[in-house]
């Protein structure tokens, strides 16, 4: 009896094991024929595998965890075959852990390759510089130039310092003043000090204002440091003449992508002839800022971008064109292939044009695509597939791992992706397969075709723009169904017979229908931003909730049976995460000079009345607020001097006092402590005083040079930041902040000189130029 009632429970754990066995039998076999009917669909996965790595590598802070993680997964894909009995399911999983442990690992040796000399600080320096690209931004009327500097000819005499009670140190007790310049730098030059002749190749002496490039100036805003790491390039700045060429450059003027946009900009002047040039030649410098923001505002941003659109229009001309000429011919006709010859010379126009347009990441990929397509045709293949957009991905991602993290590689490859994977299903295939029917009919089926693909296009896009630039078009679709017609069998075949006819001197009659077609593409797009509500702002998301739309929108496209509806329910949590994550209420940037705090109607107030454009957009951007922002002092709720702003706002059930200094002026240290004492939140620019402790946040130079720019959100108490403890990417570790600690018996905070008056326009926001650091605005496809 004792032996019997043992073995019981030896007996079930034996049975469950049984049946647990079983279960995971069946639920093995039907992963397998789930696998095995999504067979043609696997290799679709790969870049996605890659890409997963790589991604990884952005996400996590270290060596050690970059090192950990390659190394589980490793792991990962031994067990994998090790259990997977030969199963596709087993062969699956190997080789995805196995490319994202490869993707991991070419990012870091990218980046490790990359390395650049970064400038330690501001710097003002008369220097001699080889000059490696010249681009024209004429609608700035500025000159963009990377340089490489050879030696430091001046330096400005350093400043005077205290020795104690006033005294300054004499010049000779002052150790001279140095600096080393990094490999290359970027500097922004103002046309009327650009010398004539200035070319690729030459050497110049010029004077510059550097610095690092610089890091996103609050949570969510572009990250230039990590692009100017890549790219190399270890300072930006902005340029002053004189600036005297030293040693001529290779050409005696610009370049052919220069010259052909210059050329193309005379003959059809104002916005249109600079959209002209940009369809052409990629150059968007010319474009003007009212005409480039209706562009992006009405979702027609990625016709300026040479991508899949302008390269399909080139490789076709040159096709038809050679094929016509040499058909002339009966005796090559009869003894050779000849669309195989024009697709030869579609392919090396595909090549040079994407070198004229300077090989961006979109023209990379639609070269690559459409040089995969032409090889499809040589073959006797179909030519417009996934596979093809996949094996674009793929190689995009082995030559520039670091791309996956820019706005321009992933809304190339959603909008690419969308579109073939919308035409691949059958059901669409089947509704908009070419039939027998009337003109008016096949017109109506054309059109509602153009107009779903854009609908599914936009929604792809929406959660890739407002990630990256806290903004998207919402009647992009609608506007699309008459400007790509319009660019691409209107705009393009003009414009490419006039640059023709101009070699006999004949183009003027074209450029004038371009310039006109141009002016009606404009139309529709600043018609289309007009409208109420056209565009969607959104803060910064959420990284994760960007990772769940991402997953799902890939679930939908990349599977082909009913379990890729799936999908739905990730993309559904991240959209949903997305919109129900609380606004910031108060953005600090890194250097502690502006603040933006959220009004109690929604708006945005800024604490400095002057604010430079490119400030003041970047904070609406990153707050989720489209409108033009306030002056923190004209609101009710705050009392401003010139030195103190003290704003009261209410969330999270309480009153929260924000205090903030605004100018360079010292205020009394005694009045500051007090002040402090009775606030919630205290941000300055300088270094506080040890007695300022406010009741809950200190946000001061100290502080500001350990987290970057910060974003408060006072409803729930949170907190983010820019820069992160452990965090060592390289272009973050060149930034390595020295900070101070306060000390009692520190100097009395900046007391305000006497007699300082205000000019009349210190009221008024002022225009402050960008420099090479801003970022890509709008989406490229």
């Amino acid at each position: 009896m004792a032996s019997t009632a043992a073995e019981a429970p030896s007996t079930r754990l034996w049975l469950l094991q049984i049946a647990a066995r079983d279960r995971l039998g069946v639920a093995k076999g039907a992963i397998e024929r789930w696998l095995e009917a999504e067979r043609d669909q696997l290799p679709l996965w790969l870049p996605v595998a890659l890409g997963t790595g790589i991604a990884a590598w952005f996400l996590l802070p270290d060596p050690i965890s970059w090192l950990t993680v390659m190394l589980a997964l490793g792991g990962v894909a031994l067990l994998a075959v090790a259990i997977g009995h030969g199963g596709r399911a087993g062969r699956m999983v190997a080789v995805a852990a196995l490319l994202a442990a490869a993707g991991m690992a070419l990012v870091w040796w990218r980046a490790g390759g990359a390395t650049a000399q970064i400038l330690a600080r501001p710097v003002i320096a008369t220097f001699e510089a080889r000059v490696e690209r010249v681009e024209p931004l004429p609608a700035r009327d500025l000159v963009r130039l990377r340089l490489t500097p050879i030696r430091v000819v001046a330096l400005p005499p350093r400043p005077p310092r205290s020795r104690g009670r006033g005294k300054p140190t004499p010049a000779f007790e002052r150790p001279p003043q140095s600096v080393s310049l990094p490999a290359h730098i970027r500097v922004n030059l103002a046309e009327a000090d650009v010398p004539a002749g200035l070319s690729r190749g030459a050497t110049i002496q010029l004077g510059a204002r550097l610095m690092p490039p610089p890091q996103p100036a609050v949570p969510g805003a572009y990250d230039y440091s990590r692009v100017a790491w890549f790219d190399g390039i270890g300072a930006t700045g902005r340029g002053f003449g004189p600036v005297k060429i030293v040693t001529p450059g290779i050409s005696n003027g610009s370049g052919l992508r220069e010259r052909l946009s210059r050329h193309i900009r005379e003959s059809a002047p104002g916005g249109g002839g600079a959209i002209a040039a940009a369809l052409a030649t990629g150059d968007q410098g010319a474009i003007p800022e009212e005409d480039a923001g209706a562009m992006r505002r009405s979702g027609l941003a990625h016709l300026l971008s040479v991508s899949g659109l302008h390269i399909t229009a080139v490789v076709g001309a040159v096709m038809l064109l050679v094929l016509r000429l040499l058909a002339l011919s009966p005796w090559l006709a009869l003894r050779f292939r000849l669309p195989l010859i024009a697709a030869g010379a579609g392919a090396l126009a595909a090549i040079g044009y994407t070198l004229l347009t300077g090989a961006e990441v979109p023209t990379i990929r639609s070269c690559v695509a459409a040089l995969l397509v032409l090889i499809a045709m040589a073959m006797g293949r179909e030519a417009i597939t996934l596979r093809l957009v996949a094996a674009g991905a793929f190689i995009v991602l082995l030559l520039y791992p670091e791309s996956l993290a820019g706005p321009s590689f992933q809304l190339s490859f959603a909008a690419v992706a969308s579109i073939v994977a919308l035409h691949e299903h059958p059901r669409v295939k089947a509704w908009f397969a070419p039939r027998d029917e009337g003109w008016w009919r096949k017109l109506g089926r054309n059109l509602a075709s153009l107009l779903l693909t854009g609908i599914v296009v936009e929604l792809s896009l929406i959660p890739i723009a407002l990630f990256h630039f806290h903004k998207a078009g919402i009647y992009g679709a609608v506007a699309n169904i008459v400007a790509i017609p319009l660019t691409t069998f209107v705009v393009m075949p003009l414009e490419a017979l006039a640059l023709l006819l101009d070699l006999a001197g004949l183009g003027a009659p074209l450029w004038w229908l371009t310039a006109r077609s141009l002016d009606l593409l404009l139309w529709i797009a600043h018609g289309t931003a007009s409208i109420p509500g056209s565009v969607a702002a959104l803060p910064a998301m959420p990284g994760g909730a960007y990772g769940l739309m991402a997953v799902g929108g890939l679930w939908v496209a990349l599977w082909r049976t009913r379990w890729r509806r799936l999908g739905v329910v990730p993309f559904a949590i991240g959209a949903v995460w997305a919109l129900m994550t609380p606004t910031p209420d108060l953005l600090v940037t890194g250097d502690g000079r502006h603040v933006a705090i959220r009004t109690a109607n929604g708006g945005l107030a800024l604490l400095r009345d002057r604010v430079g454009d490119y400030t003041s957009d970047m904070l609406s951007e990153n707050s989720g607020v489209d409108d033009e922002p306030l002056l923190l002092s004209d609101q009710p709720d705050a009392r401003c001097s010139r030195d103190l702003c003290l704003m009261e706002r209410t969330a999270g059930g309480r009153t929260w006092r924000i205090l903030a200094t605004r100018s360079a002026y010292l205020v009394p240290a005694g009045e500051l402590i007090e002040a402090c004492r009775t606030a919630d939140i205290v941000v300055s620019e300088r270094w506080l005083p040890a007695g300022c402790t406010p009741r809950w946040l200190r946000l001061d130079r100290d502080m500001l040079t350990r987290t970057g720019g910060v974003a408060v959100t006072l409803s729930t108490g949170h907190v983010t930041s820019v820069l992160h403890p452990g965090d060592q990417h390289p272009w973050r570790l060149t930034h390595a902040p020295v900070s101070r600690s306060g000390g009692a018996g520190r100097q009395a905070y900046p007391a305000r000189a006497p007699g300082r008056g205000r000019s009349a326009g210190d009221h008024k926001r002022g225009s402050r130029d960008r420099d090479g650091s801003s970022p890509p605005r709008g989406g490229n496809i």
